[in-house]
């Protein structure tokens, strides 16, 4: 892969780290994790392998899927209070909708089934990222 691509990448990665991390608003918050998503992609189908476009087709799928998950959850929140700030997360099938998707992006115990099978199709390098720098900002 091109350095310059790669450096860009691995920008937007950092950036929709910090972005989710700064926001305050659900929808910022969403944005910076489909950045982060997005970013990881083309990192992980960098090698062409069978194996690392399965790995990469798994990660997007289940992200996106989580990541909608966040979106319903926040509509739901933002329905019932009235605004979109992160903080007021009250009303009841909001906040388990939220931790559902956070344990899928996560790969926490019971979602977890997909992340074994993407760390086997990438390389070291990116199976790092995906394990330590991909969980920081859920």
């Amino acid at each position: 892969m091109n350095p310059y691509i790669m450096s860009i990448l691995m920008c937007n990665l950092a950036l929709g780290a910090v972005i989710t991390a700064a926001s305050y608003h659900w929808f910022l918050a969403w944005v910076g994790l489909e950045l982060n998503t997005l970013a990881i992609i083309p990192i992980l189908a960098k090698h062409h392998h069978p194996r690392a476009t399965e790995a990469a087709t798994k990660y997007f799928i289940i992200q996106a899927t989580a990541s909608s998950i966040i979106l319903f959850s926040s509509i739901i929140n933002a329905w019932h209070t009235g605004t979109w700030d992160i903080t007021q997360l009250t009303t009841q099938p909001a906040p388990t909708m939220l931790l559902i998707a956070l344990a899928m992006k996560l790969g926490l115990a019971p979602m977890h089934f997909w992340l074994p099978e993407v760390m086997q199709g990438t390389d070291m390098t990116t199976a790092f990222i995906v394990a330590t720098w991909q969980k920081l900002p859920p």
